[in-house]
């Protein structure tokens, strides 16, 4: 269902706030409003006007809810289910809101009353705007610390990042963060979203400082990519370098320092580990368990065909690819081929061909927090975090978790996930934000 069409409906029966909702909103508002959305549901649209302050009632009459009910089922689908109502926040108001299940879309309706119980909000909005309005809810309110710009030494010059402290005295614990794939800038910015900075502001909140940093491949662009580039290039060179201006800062705690990784920061995480033993601890979030042309090309197969793509298409697509994982398998990394595989040269490829995320961060001793989001379509559930799982379960340092729900960015996945999931404005979820405090909070300095 187009989602333009239905927040135009939608808009129909908006009833903005006319009166602000109670603290906690009382059983008979919520009687009242039970009551009128089950009748609306009925077709009994004279009893939902029945509990309806004046102002409410002149606005919305049984025949526009007639109408609009009309038009819902015609745009969202057949009505399926109405769930009970549950009180909750929205923009600062206290309100009752109640799940309403169409066969094509899911909405959520919301019900506020006046000092006598009478309705005087009536509101149905997609489910999805409901979710991005708790999301942005949920974040700190950025000035939770203190910002300084630093400059992280590079073989091609200097990095600019950002060094984000809680107020106070400290030292603080601080955890680097390290970003996914591509020339990636220090928010880790993919389309509207920032995860890197949610993730700095809510560490800054909860007492823990952050440094985060734009990549070589963004700073200096295909400057920074030569012939004989690697992902120690990429990554470890300058997350060690990052760690080593960290570990000399006025307030920082030499002895807490984390590393947390994202996609491919997950990935080398382990590796950074092995070469910073001093480590507090390793915080890897949607970690692949191995990354190379096989992974891109499992991304291919999924999401090609919810694009639309015939399976004639996808196989041309996938053909070349193919044949140049081949090449790669076969390469000498002495003597690598010459071009671009996977809009990168095959010393990068070579780099991690034989790299093992997983046997590496079963060398380290440091504990590890390993998060992985259910709705992942990147790194998934069922080809990466199993196998975390598989090597972990039983180990007391490490702890694994799984958020139903969330995409590769810890925010919101659709029904099923793509990459349009990523153009939705939203926020590091608020949950996965806790466990990520809660840990670094309970790791005492190493030794």
């Amino acid at each position: 269902m187009n989602t333009q069409t239905l927040a135009v409906l939608v808009g129909l029966v908006c009833l903005f706030l006319a009166v602000p909702g109670r603290t906690e909103p009382t059983a008979a508002c919520r009687a009242h409003g039970q009551v009128a959305l089950a009748a609306w549901t009925q077709g009994d649209n004279l009893h939902v006007v029945r509990d309806f302050a004046p102002d409410t009632a002149a606005q919305l009459t049984p025949g526009t809810l007639k109408e609009v009910w009309a038009q819902l089922q015609a745009k969202a689908g057949a009505f399926r289910k109405l769930d009970d109502l549950q009180p909750r926040t929205i923009d600062g108001h206290a309100l009752l809101v109640a799940n309403l299940e169409f066969a094509n879309a899911s909405l959520a309706a919301l019900i506020g009353c006046d000092g006598l119980d009478r309705i005087t909000t009536f509101r149905i909005v997609p489910m999805s705007a409901l979710s991005e309005a708790a999301a942005q809810a949920s974040m700190p309110a950025p000035g939770a610390g203190m910002e300084r710009t630093v400059q992280i030494a590079s073989p091609l010059g200097p990095l600019p990042g950002t060094l984000l402290l809680p107020k106070g005295k400290g030292p603080f614990p601080v955890a680097l963060l390290l970003a996914g794939s591509g020339p990636v800038d220090r928010d880790e910015t993919v389309g509207p979203n920032k995860p890197f900075r949610d993730l700095a502001e809510g560490l800054a909140a909860a007492g823990i400082g952050s440094l985060r940093y734009d990549k070589r491949t963004h700073v200096y662009g295909k400057q920074a990519v030569t012939d004989a580039f690697s992902v120690d290039d990429e990554v470890t060179d300058d997350a060690l370098a990052a760690l080593q201006l960290l570990a000399q800062q006025p307030s920082v705690d030499p002895h807490r320092l984390f590393v947390l990784g994202h996609s491919l920061g997950a990935l080398i995480g382990p590796r950074i580990g092995q070469r910073d033993a001093k480590l507090a601890g390793l915080i890897l979030l949607a970690a692949p368990a191995k990354l190379g042309p096989d992974v891109l090309i499992r991304q291919i197969r999924y999401l090609a065909p919810r694009q639309g793509a015939t399976q004639a298409q996808l196989d041309g697509m996938l053909a070349p690819l193919m044949a140049a994982r081949e090449m790669l398998a076969q390469a000498d990394p002495k003597h690598p081929p010459a071009g671009e595989f996977f809009h990168a040269p095959a010393s990068y490829w070579l780099s991690l061909r034989d790299y093992d995320p997983i046997v590496t961060a079963k060398s380290l001793s440091m504990p590890m927090l390993i998060l992985q989001g259910g709705g992942d379509y990147q790194v998934t559930p069922q080809d990466d975090f199993s196998h975390w799982q598989a090597a972990f379960a039983q180990d007391p340092r490490v702890k694994l978790v799984e958020y139903p729900g969330l995409s590769h960015l810890f925010m919101p996945a659709g029904q099923p996930p793509s990459a349009a999931d990523y153009t939705k404005p939203s926020h590091f979820d608020a949950r996965v934000l806790q466990d990520v405090t809660a840990w670094i909070k309970a790791r005492p300095a190493p030794g």
